[in-house]
């Protein structure tokens, strides 16, 4: 039986969020309204400052993707998605990127689960060797435009659900598993492997793995080191 490793991408392996980058891209194309900016430019402001959250930031950036969804063509989606995964494909960690490498050497199941958007998640997982990747799946209505809708949102909405499912489905094994994580939104897969890596984690996530005694890698600059 194969052993799995679980990563989340935007974060911890990715060094931005490749929904942000896409809201960037569809705002730049005009594909959603210039104004729609102003929405998460002030949390944006008070992250970069440190008097605001993270969190905060991309909730705000979630909700213009939300509201602003509807009615946009796959057409255009899929044109400026490709473009964004272009820029930022290299744009990684070392410590994952080179995790990953040694896991797929070691013949690990390679499991990415995110919930950006799946399509871009495909696009920027496929050099890097993943064997399956879940993402949030958004429904197309007539003429092949979005309804804003999220495909499944039980599903991916908790990611423990999701392990869960490939490890049955594909027959592997939990023991010797590895997840890595960044955020307390990552702890429901965390707790189900054997070795939880928290890489970089926000202090929702620190103060669990402390609590844990799980394992804390932080990659600043060019320096890795575990705390």
């Amino acid at each position: 039986m194969k052993k799995v490793a679980v990563f989340d991408v935007d974060g911890t392996i990715f060094r931005s969020s490749l929904l942000i980058e896409l809201v960037d891209g569809l705002i730049a194309e005009g594909i959603f309204n210039p104004t729609m900016r102003k929405i998460f430019l002030k949390k944006k402001d008070l992250w970069i400052t440190r008097k605001g959250s993270y969190s905060d930031y991309i909730d705000a950036v979630i909700k213009v993707f939300t509201e602003n969804l509807k009615g946009v063509s796959f057409t255009d989606f899929d044109r400026v998605g490709t473009m964004v995964v272009e820029v930022n494909r290299d744009r990684v960690y070392r410590f994952t990127r080179d995790l990953i490498k040694e896991l797929k050497k070691k013949r690990y199941y390679l499991l990415a689960v995110s919930q950006s958007p799946k399509r871009l998640l495909d696009e920027f997982c496929k050099t890097l060797g993943f064997d399956k990747v879940y993402g949030r799946f958004y429904e197309l209505g007539p003429n092949d435009k979005f309804t804003g809708e999220v495909v499944d949102l039980h599903l991916i909405a908790n990611k423990a659900n999701i392990v869960k499912r490939v490890v049955t489905k594909e027959g592997l094994t939990l023991k010797d598993s590895i997840g890595v994580g960044d955020t307390e939104g990552d702890i429901s897969f965390l707790e189900l492997v054997e070795n939880p890596i928290c890489f970089n984690p926000n202090e929702k996530l620190l103060r669990w793995a402390k609590r844990n005694k799980h394992r804390v890698v932080v990659e600043r600059k060019d320096v890795v080191y575990e705390v």
